[in-house]
């Protein structure tokens, strides 16, 4: 069975067996000493024999082990000069047995038995010591990426609406395709690629992607894996890492999340013996150090580059950056198309208008759009998707479920259709609104009901014409209740649109300089107290053309 565990595996097996044995060992020789033997001169064992004290004894060479009257157990010696000491101990009608002496085989049990807590302490420490140099303790310094050696299954077709990442990414690909053609020349491949985008935009599946195009191993492994309690630990599965990385290379190194590990030193307690710190110092040295890693790629990929440290920045270590960005109406399109692939589509479905429809969606999340689009079909025994069911899933994914089992009354009804209205009149007639693709007043999440509009296309930079028109659509349902119940029943569900209006406003003084009273001037940091950096008058200038805005 030892024959078919790794080497590594079946050497700490072997030990863990020797310690197991040792200790039961230990226990059965402390367990039959319970009762401990008196070692008594010879003289006193004639006296005790004369006085008829003994009740037994076993006579092995020359010992004597034997058993008092009163339970209590003793041995001595004797010499064989004393050959009628037989016929004496017969003659008290002791009980005797003669026992041949021990062999060499037991001797030496006997002595290993007395050097056994002595072996077993040099043992276990001969055993940590050998462990802390090959990974740590108890494998604790052991690498934890996971190599995925079949990738064939995930190339760039699989990847969409990313065309400008995959271009950059290429040359990733023909390099562990045909390292030799830039050997020749003189060029090196980046060390290290390190894909910055939201959450969802495809980096892990952009990783993949370039290891199955490539067709070499890829192991995989996140920020937070390296981080322990123990200080050293982290810095040793980083060296065990990239020792693995180097069997197989050509391959791919990819590490999810590094902003886990890899942020600005001396950010947090200020302490040199920081684990976090030390990892970190230990992959600025395996990426770009005296180690030799040919062949290994590394790609990382954070949502967070800003608190990353700038030497895990600099040319050498992470030679590129490539920003995965939100996919645009075209990418939206494309990213539908892959995943609506292997999903039987009803003839009336236009992904273009689901795409439209989905400003600001991720891959991640019009994947499960489509997911459950399919989830909704099947629970309808529908044979295909239809553009319903992409609809409603649409909806359910940005607003959540519909609140059916809401209790809601024919006055509340009323409001919110009266509010509803009052937005979308104001689409219709402000000309710089995003056109309206559906009005609905049954329960959604928070919301008792929404205007939805459908961009035409979509926007890189927004005009003040189309912030204003914003701000005026958000304040429709507000002026609506305003108009038709009077201002003392208006009610509290304008609160979400007053907030959009607000931010919108808010970002036109404070950031985008659209204000002729405050100018381009840019206030970024506030506080519950105010603006940071920016006088008290300044202050009041700037939240009085806010409020002057939404008026």
């Amino acid at each position: 069975m030892l024959q078919n565990l790794p080497k590594k595996t079946g050497s700490n097996l072997i030990w863990w067996i020797l310690i197991v044995l040792l200790i039961s060992l230990l226990y059965g020789h402390l367990s039959n000493e319970n009762n401990e033997t008196e070692v008594i001169a010879f003289s006193d064992f004639l006296n005790q024999l004369d006085a008829s004290n003994i009740e037994s004894v076993v006579i092995r060479g020359n010992t004597i082990e034997g058993l008092n009257k009163n339970n209590q157990r003793f041995s001595t010696l004797f010499t064989g000069l004393y050959p009628e000491l037989i016929e004496k101990i017969h003659a008290h009608n002791v009980k005797m047995q003669l026992a041949p002496t021990e062999g060499p085989i037991k001797s030496l049990f006997s002595t290993l038995l007395v050097w056994f807590p002595g072996l077993l302490f040099i043992g276990v420490w001969v055993y940590f010591m050998r462990n802390m140099q090959g990974g740590g303790a108890m494998g604790f310094g052991k690498s934890k990426a996971r190599l995925i050696a079949d990738n064939k299954k995930v190339t760039f077709a699989d990847v969409a609406g990313i065309d400008e990442a995959k271009e950059e990414l290429s040359e990733l690909v023909e390099f562990l395709r045909n390292p030799m053609k830039y050997n020749e020349i003189g060029a090196k491949v980046p060390r290290g690629c390190l894909l910055i985008g939201d959450p969802g935009t495809g980096k892990t599946l952009l990783a993949k992607a370039i290891a199955g195009e490539a067709g070499v191993p890829f192991f995989t492994i996140s920020g937070s894996d390296f981080v322990e309690m123990f200080v050293g630990v982290g810095a040793s599965r980083v060296r065990d890492m990239f020792i693995q990385a180097k069997k197989q290379a050509p391959c791919i190194l990819f590490i999810d999340e590094i902003d886990a590990v890899g942020r600005h030193r001396g950010a947090g307690r200020g302490n040199a013996n920081d684990e976090r710190e030390q990892t970190l110092n230990q992959i600025l040295v395996e990426m770009d150090g005296f180690s030799d890693n040919e062949g290994v790629i590394v790609i990382a990929a954070t949502n967070r580059a800003d608190v990353l440290d700038n030497a895990l920045l600099r040319p050498g270590r992470f030679d590129r950056r490539i920003n995965v960005l939100m996919p645009d109406i075209n990418g939206r399109k494309q990213i539908l198309t892959v995943h609506t692939k292997n999903t039987p589509l009803h003839k009336n479905v236009d992904l273009e208008v689901i795409a439209r429809g989905t400003p600001g969606f991720s891959g991640a999340d019009l994947a499960n759009l489509v997911n459950e689009a399919g989830l909704l079909a099947a629970k309808h025994n529908r044979k295909t998707v239809n553009m319903h069911a992409l609809e409603v899933a649409k909806d359910k994914v940005m607003m959540g479920p519909e609140r059916k089992s809401a209790i809601i009354t024919d006055d509340d009804k009323k409001l919110t259709a009266y509010h509803e209205g009052g937005h979308a009149l104001v689409c219709l007639y402000v000309e710089a609104s995003d056109p309206i693709h559906k009005v609905t007043i049954i329960p959604r999440g928070h919301a008792l009901g929404m205007v939805m509009r459908l961009p035409e296309n979509d926007k890189k930079s927004v005009t003040l014409q189309k912030l204003r028109a914003d701000i005026a659509v958000a304040m429709g349902g507000r002026a609506a209740e305003e108009i038709i119940f009077g201002k003392d029943f208006i009610t509290t569900g304008a609160s979400s649109d007053i907030e959009m209006a607000t931010r919108i406003a808010r970002n036109m003084v404070t950031v985008w300089g659209l204000s002729d009273k405050i100018g381009p001037v840019n206030v970024l940091n506030t506080n519950s107290y105010g603006y940071d950096n920016i006088s008290n008058s300044m202050g009041d200038q700037i939240d009085s053309e806010i409020k002057k805005i939404l008026e």
